[in-house]
């Protein structure tokens, strides 16, 4: 299996550290508000990987967090924290907030049919945990106090710019005219934050004789050093996490405990939503709900999602995802013939899926791949099963077969039209139409697919 390595800046062979248990951490969402589809972008593609490795016969041992405190509306230790502000504009308290979208979000997740992570780890219960990882960055030198929180001295760690090739000399000449005099360096970022005289936050912890909270970057760190150990396999997260978010938790924990922190980074790329950014301000921010309105389901945006690339960026518009949603139908028709026809052994089709998933998890081609045999074969139920591991797609799930009635109906139908009782048949055909099930008639005799 090959994986396009953040770290390298290339496509290498991946080389778990035990198979047993694949170590892997995924960034997951802060729950302020609800999650749009392209929130969900990173997720659907992180559980393909996921199910690539199970299929690679490995254990999967992955780690999802919530962040229900310290990220601030700002990657500049600055502004507003993204908790307090969703409770001030619902006019409810931060742990109602995050409960209500941290609910929300767990809710499409299932319905993506996305597998279970082994922990799902919210950053309120590792409080104890993060002032451990705060004390051992003390100790070893790395923390300065401020008015309004310990910061990290990114001078002191000589690898600081290296995972996002930064140019730390072009951030400092273009630091803007109200930078925080009290930070040694732009780059510096807090790990634990003050509350400061009339600050209004209703997060906070005792540390040290004072009330403050933990900054963004430190539950992940923490969560990955408490939960999984270090070095983990793979990291997962978005392309914006890598300057600031990412490059923050890798100079907290190999500068506290000396230990690589991931072998592998992968970054998904964003979605723009008919050419452009995702904006409240733009009307163009869509939920599920939203597409339900449309006549489109979770798992046609799955869909859709699955036949771009996880390092491209892709642009969303509903003419595409009717398209996808109309593959998936036939995908659903396809499995349905299982029960219809002879079926054809496949073994060599899930060979060369799984050839195109383990090239940098090549999900779109691994769908033409199973366009090729679409028109031409009978899968049987292990192949639809694979189908359905591999992509999570409900495919089987979805494809129930038909009921004895309606079996009876069709069967009454091909002897009105053997009979030339056109009137008859026509009639059947729409009754059975009604039902959901369309009748196809060939040479080869008819077969029903799903109407929709």
């Amino acid at each position: 299996m090959k994986l396009y390595n953040t770290l390298s800046r290339k496509v290498e062979e991946f080389k778990p550290i035990n198979t047993e248990r694949v170590k892997i951490y995924t960034c997951g969402p802060t729950v302020y508000s609800f999650a749009h589809i392209g929130n969900f972008t990173s997720y659907i593609y992180w559980d393909l990987l996921v199910r690539a490795l199970q299929q690679n016969g490995m254990k999967v041992d992955r780690v999802l967090n919530i962040t229900d405190v310290g990220h601030l509306a700002s990657d500049a230790d600055e502004g507003e924290d993204k908790m307090e502000k969703g409770a001030k504009r619902e006019g409810k308290t931060v742990w109602e907030i995050a409960e209500m979208y941290m609910g929300d979000y767990l809710e499409n997740y299932r319905e993506l049919n996305l597998v279970e992570p082994t922990s799902i780890c919210r950053a309120t219960d590792f409080i104890k945990e993060d002032i451990a990882l705060v004390d051992a960055l003390e100790e070893k030198g790395y923390l300065y106090d401020t008015t309004d929180g310990l910061y990290f001295d990114t001078s002191k760690f000589a690898s600081y710019a290296d995972f996002a090739r930064l140019d730390l000399d072009h951030l400092k000449a273009g630091a803007r005219v109200d930078f925080n005099s009290e930070k040694k360096n732009v780059s510096d970022f807090a790990v634990w934050k003050w509350i400061r005289d009339g600050e209004d936050h209703a997060m906070q912890w005792e540390y040290r004789g004072r009330m403050g909270y933990p900054g963004w970057h430190l539950e992940c760190a923490t969560i990955i050093h408490e939960k999984l150990g270090e070095p983990i396999d793979i990291h997962c997260g978005g392309v914006d996490h890598i300057p600031v978010h990412h490059t923050n938790e890798i100079a907290e924990i190999e500068a506290a405990y000396g230990h690589k922190m991931a072998n592998y980074w992968l970054h998904n790329n964003f979605i723009t939503i008919e050419g452009e950014k995702i904006s409240k301000s733009l009307g163009n921010v869509y939920d599920f709900k939203d597409l339900a309105e449309r006549g489109y389901s979770h798992m046609d945006y799955k869909m859709w999602v699955l036949q771009g690339h996880f390092q491209s960026e892709r642009n969303f518009a509903f003419n595409d995802l009717k398209a996808a949603q109309q593959r998936l139908l036939n995908y659903r028709n396809f499995a349905a013939l299982r029960w219809q026809k002879d079926t054809t052994d496949l073994s060599g089709a899930k060979t060369a899926i799984m050839e195109q998933l383990n090239n940098n998890l090549n999900s779109a081609g691994a769908f033409a791949e199973l366009d090729k045999i679409l028109h031409e074969n009978v899968p049987d139920e292990d192949f639809v099963e694979f189908l359905d591991s591999i992509f999570g797609l409900k495919i089987a799930e979805t494809t129930p077969d038909i009921s004895d009635a309606l079996k009876r109906k069709i069967a009454e139908r091909i002897e009105a039209k053997n009979a030339k009782d056109y009137a008859k048949a026509d009639t059947l055909r729409n009754e059975i139409l009604d039902e959901g099930i369309v009748l196809l008639d060939s040479a080869d005799g008819t077969i029903w697919q799903y109407a929709k």
